[in-house]
C-alpha cells in the first residue's frame, strides 16, 4: 500500500510539472506573438507582408519610384508637342502626344530641350516579316543606358500587341514597368511585339513625316554579326537634333 501512495503521490508532482510546462510554453508563445505584432506588424500589414512575416522573411520591397531628376507628368498632361528627329540621313517629322502618355511626353520634351540627343546613336535595327524598328538615344554604338535614369509607368501600350507603322515608343528593360530610360524606338512597318510580365511599351507619339528615311535606313541592312535580322544598322545612324515645341 505504502508503495502504491508513494507512485500515486509521484504521478501527481509529474502532472503539475507537465502542466506548469505547458502553460509556460504558451505563455512564450503568445509573447512571441506580441513581439512579431510590435516589430512587423507596427501597422496594418499587406497580405504581402503577413506572407512574408509568415515564411520568416524580411518585409517586401517599397513600390517602384521614379529617379529624382524625371519632370512632372503635369509638365505635358494634354498638350500635344511637334517637332524634328534629325538624323544624319534625313529628317523625320515626329508629335508627341502628352494627353495619352503624359509622363513619357514629360520625358522626352525635358531632353529635347537639353539638346540630350544631340550626337547620339541609333543603334539598333530589326528588319523581320513582323518586327521592324530602328532604335535610338544610346549615347554609344553599343547601346549601353544609364540605369540611374528609371521612370514609369506604363502608358498607352496597345492591348493587342501591335505597333502600327509610325509608331514612337519608349524602349525599356524587360519585365519592369519602372524600366523605361532615355531611349525609343520608330516602328517603320507594321510590327508586333509580345508584352512580358510588366505589359507593353509605352506609345509616346507617331511620325507625322518623313518616314520614308527610316525605310531607307532598313533597307540598307545589318553589320554581319550573328542574328541576321537584328542588329546595328550596316552605316552608322546619328541623332544630329531632337527639337520639340
Amino acid at each position: 500500500m505504502e508503495a502504491k501512495r508513494a507512485l500515486r503521490q509521484e504521478q501527481g508532482k509529474r502532472r503539475k510539472r507537465d502542466n506548469t510546462i505547458a502553460v509556460s510554453a504558451a505563455a512564450v508563445a503568445v509573447v512571441l506573438a506580441v513581439v512579431l505584432q510590435l516589430t512587423v506588424f507596427s501597422s496594418n500589414p499587406t497580405e504581402a507582408e503577413f506572407a512574408a512575416a509568415e515564411a520568416g522573411l524580411s518585409s517586401p520591397s517599397a513600390s517602384p519610384s521614379n529617379s529624382a531628376d524625371i519632370p512632372s507628368p503635369d509638365t505635358a498632361a494634354g498638350k500635344t508637342f511637334t517637332g524634328e528627329l534629325a538624323l544624319n540621313s534625313g529628317v523625320v517629322g515626329v508629335e508627341l502626344n502628352g494627353t495619352a502618355a503624359p509622363q513619357a511626353a514629360a520625358v522626352f520634351k525635358s531632353l529635347s530641350d537639353a539638346s540630350y540627343y544631340d550626337g547620339a546613336f541609333c543603334h539598333r535595327l530589326t528588319t523581320s516579316e513582323t518586327f521592324g524598328l530602328l532604335q535610338c538615344g544610346a549615347k554609344s554604338e553599343d547601346g549601353a543606358d544609364d540605369a540611374n535614369y528609371r521612370w514609369g509607368p506604363l502608358e498607352n501600350a496597345p492591348a493587342d500587341n501591335k505597333y502600327p507603322a509610325g509608331t514612337i515608343a519608349v524602349a525599356r528593360t524587360g519585365n519592369d514597368a519602372y524600366g523605361n530610360g532615355r531611349q525609343f524606338f520608330i516602328v517603320y512597318k507594321d510590327t508586333t511585339i509580345p508584352a512580358d510580365t510588366a505589359g507593353g511599351y509605352t506609345v509616346v507619339g507617331k511620325v507625322t513625316s518623313g518616314l520614308d528615311v527610316v525605310t531607307r535606313i532598313a533597307a540598307a541592312g545589318l553589320k554581319p554579326g550573328e542574328n541576321t535580322s537584328d542588329g546595328a544598322p550596316v552605316a552608322p545612324v546619328t541623332i544630329d537634333s531632337f527639337s520639340l515645341k
